[in-house]
């Protein structure tokens, strides 16, 4: 059995399999550290908007998303959700938090694709203050599985769809 040489500088992979020796049958495979992918990703673009990446969708379903957004100063602590009127993206509730805001919306992934869906935030004591932020999702057709879900995404149901099959079905007499 080859054995590998070590180097101070390298670091574990991150994986560990089972041994063969009988003491340690019982180990599994283990993660070492949390994948970076495996969560919702916040980035603040250069005009001082956010985007907000949740990963894969399946169409025809409704989640729940909750992200922090990091502190915005010209915002202050109390902000609040403009109304906009969209089917598809609805803000739950924001929390103030000592790093930023915890948002809490739900979504439907109404059709197939890189969607992007806005909300507007703005502060409760400053009429001029907002910052826009997109929720962008990759929503996968009904015939491609279910998509595993980010830490932040909860799917909570699935929406009517229509289906050419169900229509023509005739009940027996």
């Amino acid at each position: 059995m080859a054995t590998a040489r070590k180097d101070p500088k390298h670091k574990p992979s991150g994986v560990r399999f089972a041994a063969a020796h009988p003491d340690e049958a019982h180990s599994h495979v283990h993660f070492e550290e949390k994948l970076h992918d495996s969560v919702v990703m916040v980035t603040q673009e250069e005009d001082g908007n956010f985007s907000v990446k949740v990963g894969f969708l399946k169409i025809l379903h409704k989640y729940e998303i909750t992200f922090i957004l990091p502190p915005v100063q010209r915002l202050g602590k109390d902000i609040c959700a403009v109304p906009i009127p969209n089917l598809n993206l609805k803000v739950n509730s924001i929390t103030p938090l000592c790093e930023g805001y915890r948002i809490t919306c739900e979504y439907v992934a109404h059709k197939e694709g890189v969607l992007k869906e806005e909300m507007i935030l703005a502060s409760e004591t400053n009429d001029r203050a907002c910052v826009k932020v997109v929720i962008q999702a990759r929503v996968m057709d009904r015939h491609h599985g279910t998509p595993m879900l980010l830490d932040g995404v909860k799917c909570i149901g699935a929406e009517l769809e229509y289906d050419s099959e169900q229509s023509d079905w005739q009940g027996f007499d």
